[in-house]
């Protein structure tokens, strides 16, 4: 099949990452895996060999129809989900035609009884964020992710305090990402522009990130991130400048605030890790 550019579709060919990936991932027969834009199939052949149950997501519905023929699924297994929110498979492996962003993660992972499962994927790059956003702000995360991404992104993702950005700490806050290895460009068809790199994420388990706020844990959540796009607003500001701006409040109460949790005011926000965001976002809802 033609590879489809307007879905980032470049299918992996390189027999050697793949085993690097499946090694990585230290699948078991009891393990129940998800399965992002599987493409050809030539991972998810892999992974049905050693998970207990997989279940494929695919945008591509021709790529999808594929799948199930090659797979050889019962055709009670292969669903096209659009508004459908019957997600159950009875047997170990099945598909989902359709937008990982659009279904209903949750009922997916309680129909399937998914208590714990991993995600295993070679994802679209162009929506890396909001499917690392997707599985980590779920209810039932997974208690780890092997991802397939961008050299760039994942480079950025397992960044530490000195080269920290917005992606590093929204990731960080929920998980532990580790980078695994990097892939050359010439391991995919078509080739890509830019070589990739395999991260490991697993989320805390049990969630341990939200900040110790005044506030409802959704609203914790939601006011933490606000303070920390609050110092990221002017990448060449100090910390006290953008919190003060963006934050309306008055720059001797930061000064005042930060100095108390010992960070310096003139610092910048790729200087601090996860923790320092925590404990500024207390000092100034405390």
């Amino acid at each position: 099949m033609k590879p489809k550019k307007s879905l980032g579709q470049n299918f992996l060919r390189d027999n050697e990452v793949l085993e690097k990936i499946i090694e990585s991932a230290d699948l078991k027969p009891t393990d129940l895996v998800v399965e992002i834009g599987p493409g050809e199939g030539v991972l998810s052949a892999k992974l049905k060999k050693k998970a207990g149950k997989l279940i494929m997501i695919e945008k591509d519905e021709l790529l999808a129809r594929n799948m199930a023929r090659n797979f050889q699924f019962p055709i009670s297994n292969f669903q096209i989900i659009f508004n459908d929110q019957n997600y159950k498979f009875e047997n170990n492996s099945g598909i989902i035609s359709g937008d990982i962003l659009k279904i209903n993660l949750p009922e997916l992972i309680t129909q399937n009884n998914f208590q714990k499962y991993k995600v295993v994927a070679n994802i679209p790059y162009y929506i890396t964020s909001p499917i690392i956003q997707l599985f980590l702000e779920t209810e039932f995360p997974p208690t780890e992710m092997i991802l397939m991404v961008q050299k760039e992104v994942a480079e950025r993702i397992c960044a530490q305090a000195g080269q920290m950005s917005i992606l590093a700490v929204s990731v960080q806050y929920y998980a532990k990402p580790e980078l695994l290895f990097y892939v050359n460009k010439k391991s995919f068809f078509p080739v890509p522009e830019v070589d990739s790199a395999v991260i490991r994420i697993t989320p805390f388990q049990p969630a341990t990130s939200s900040p110790a706020l005044l506030l409802s844990k959704e609203k914790g959540v939601r006011e933490f991130f606000r303070i920390v796009k609050a110092g990221f607003s002017a990448k060449r500001k100090t910390l006290i400048n953008n919190l003060s701006a963006s934050l309306k409040l008055d720059k001797k109460e930061v000064e005042e605030k930060l100095k108390k949790i010992g960070i310096n005011s003139n610092q910048r926000a790729q200087e601090l890790s996860v923790e320092d965001w925590k404990q500024i976002a207390m000092r100034i809802y405390e």
